[in-house]
């Protein structure tokens, strides 16, 4: 074997798997959208996907908080667009911030 034909299988090699990898994250998106339909109305899960196209990370700490409701239990009905609203006012609160000038 040449220099080249090493060169050409470890190109291959990550090629594959980089693709692997693509597969897995889009299967993994796909079942993230699939529990996300089961548990949110129509209003709210456009609000969703609006939110994973702006903001990547809110749109993970949702989906997370919606996956762990549901996994104990906790989500009688589904999600409606205003306790969504609710939420994401819970994960976007910060406290504000005061700053005191002590004058002498």
């Amino acid at each position: 074997m040449s220099p080249e034909d090493d060169q050409e299988d470890q190109e291959e090699k990550r090629y594959k798997k980089r693709m692997a990898e693509l597969i897995k994250s889009q299967q993994l998106e796909q079942q993230k959208k699939e529990i996300l339909r089961k548990f949110l109305d129509d209003e709210a899960y456009e609000r969703v996907m609006n939110i994973r196209l702006t903001n990547n990370e809110l749109y993970d700490q949702l989906v997370n908080v919606i996956i762990s409701l549901a996994q104990n239990n906790r989500l009688n009905s589904k999600i409606t667009n205003e306790q969504l609203k609710g939420l994401i006012t819970r994960l976007t609160f910060k406290p504000e911030t005061k700053i005191e000038f002590k004058r002498k």
